[in-house]
């Protein structure tokens, strides 16, 4: 790996293209280095909190130390106009055809991520910059195939998601250290865009991943305070919308509000990781093992209580309370099935509009319109902020915490096997969002599968076979379901892809003891190999 030294103590590892340059220009270094060096401690020390939490198996409950704040008549500053109507909005990698795409989707919004449908090579991540430095501009084109890809019309709003607080960046070296992935994510795209957007009567907006407590979110806003500061951008001219995918989030709704209120542009709920963090922060309950992962779905009870409870704390504090992800994608050549795959998202979209969402989350730009004629339909105003919906609804943390019932089967460890591993391959090759079974996983979606299998391992669920799941019946199936694989994609693609790596790190993301917090850590050590 090619060591470049940019000066201040910061080396960048990683070949220094033309477009790289633009964006490791001598300020935005100096910016995003000074990001690193007053606030990696803090995002040491909340990682640090994570743990102690996990190890001493803190018990799940709403903060009897904020009341106050639960309790209090405040609000979050205005939105802006540009931000009041939400109601469809589309998310992808920093990919530059995926950008362009998304942008001329017809989405209110674009979430160009960084962080779950994004594997974090050098390049995903440097260029991708240079991608979204060009979309700010009007600018982005791409050529494949013969065809050019370009805007056109007005496009989405662009909101950005950097990594999460756990992530690093080992390509951005400051004093010796990598970086965390979420400040060089945040820093480099606000130092290259924010003024243009200002300009365009938009902003720097961004999407917040994975945040488990309010101090989480005081770092974020201590973050935002301190780069406007630099920059010389008015005091709350970044907003953002925080992920409430996280079980011990959910229960301080109100205080990462409250944290953020100067810069909240309202919560999410970020459906997939939620069910993970579900299985990840009671690991060894045994009265919460969940059933097959395709029964898990948003009608269940424990899933609704919390939609509900976030709709009810953004309305009270006047911002937006979005949807979930339809993770579905189109079926080519199989109209029935299309069609079906299109009324699960109608019948989703749906109730969340019904019960009091602003707007929902798609994957694919196909079904931006499904999704808006649900939403346009039931919503005719820019949004449900007034509406009173969920005002009055009362949520218990057993509620919260409830494990529904069902089935536990062999088809199901079998699909969870089998996604996982070609999610892993691919996100090893650099694709971060991958479509495998008519949906399009992400990094959430493969941590629910790897997290279920180890889930049924360590409590010893009994599947309808009358097999118990073991580390031998999972190895033997993971071999199996390999076979599975080869005959739908090819044994050559098999042996010249990198399916033995990702066939290691998935046995040992599910069935090593205790559960390994994040498949993407140790991935992300074999990423360049």
């Amino acid at each position: 790996m090619t060591a470049h030294d940019l000066g201040a103590g910061v080396r960048f590892l990683g070949d220094l293209t033309a477009g790289r340059a633009e964006i490791l220009t001598t300020d935005a270094v100096a910016f995003v280095a000074e990001l690193v060096r007053r606030f990696r401690p803090a995002v040491a020390e909340r990682l640090a909190a994570r743990r102690d939490r996990r190890e001493r198996g803190a018990p799940l409950g709403f903060l009897a130390e904020t009341i106050s704040v639960r309790e209090g008549d405040w609000r979050c500053a205005p939105l802006p106009d540009v931000l009041l109507d939400r109601r469809v909005e589309i998310t992808g990698p920093v990919d530059r055809k995926m950008i362009i795409n998304a942008l001329n989707s017809g989405a209110s919004v674009f979430m160009a991520d960084f962080e779950d449908a994004n594997s974090p090579t050098v390049g995903n991540c440097f260029d991708g910059h240079v991608h979204l430095r060009d979309a700010v501009a009007r600018t982005i084109s791409f050529e494949q195939g013969g065809k050019k890809y370009a805007l056109s019309g007005e496009p989405a709003v662009l909101f950005v998601r950097p990594r999460g607080f756990h992530l690093r960046e080992k390509h951005f070296v400051v004093d010796g250290e990598a970086s965390p992935g979420m400040l060089v994510d945040f820093g480099f795209y606000l130092f290259h865009n924010a003024k243009a957007l200002i300009a365009q009567g938009r902003g720097p907006f961004f999407y917040l991943p994975k945040m488990e407590s309010h101090l989480e979110a005081r770092v974020w806003n201590e973050i935002f305070v301190h780069a406007e500061a630099a920059l010389g951008l008015p005091r709350g001219t970044i907003k953002a919308t925080c992920l409430i995918e996280t079980l011990p989030a959910a229960f301080e709704t109100d205080e990462i509000l409250y944290e953020l209120r100067e810069h909240s542009a309202g919560l999410n709920c970020g459906r997939w990781d939620y069910i993970f963090s579900f299985i990840k922060t009671q690991a060894e309950d045994s009265s919460k093992v969940l059933p097959d992962r395709g029964l898990v779905g948003m009608t269940q009870p424990f899933m609704r209580a919390y939609s509900r409870l976030v709709i009810r704390d953004c309305h009270k504090r006047g911002v937006h309370a979005m949807g979930g992800m339809a993770a579905q994608i189109p079926v080519k050549g199989d109209d029935a099935k299309n069609e079906a795959a299109f009324e699960k998202v109608r019948a989703d979209k749906l109730r969340e509009v019904e019960d009091g969402h602003d707007g929902t989350w798609v994957a694919h730009p196909a079904l931006v319109s499904v999704a808006k004629k649900v939403f346009d339909a039931a919503m005719p105003e820019a949004n449900q902020i007034a509406s009173g919906k969920q005002h009055d609804y009362v949520v218990t943390a057993d509620e919260l915490t409830a494990a529904p019932a069902g089935p536990k089967t062999e088809h199901a460890l079998r699909h969870n096997l089998r996604v996982g591993v070609q999610y892993l391959e691919a996100w090893l090759r650099g694709s971060g969002a991958v479509p495998l079974y008519d949906l399009m996983e992400d990094a959430a979606t493969a941590e629910i599968s790897r997290a279920q299998i180890w889930q049924w391992l360590r409590h010893g669920v009994v599947l309808e076979t009358e097999q118990m799941v073991t580390v031998e019946l999972v190895t033997r199936l993971l071999d199996e379901e390999m076979n599975v694989v080869a005959a739908e994609i090819g044994q050559e693609r098999v042996q010249s892809g990198r399916f033995a790596e990702a066939k290691s790190i998935l046995l040992d993301v599910a069935t090593s003891m205790p559960l390994k917090e994040f498949l993407t850590l140790p991935a992300y050590e074999a990423l360049d190999r």
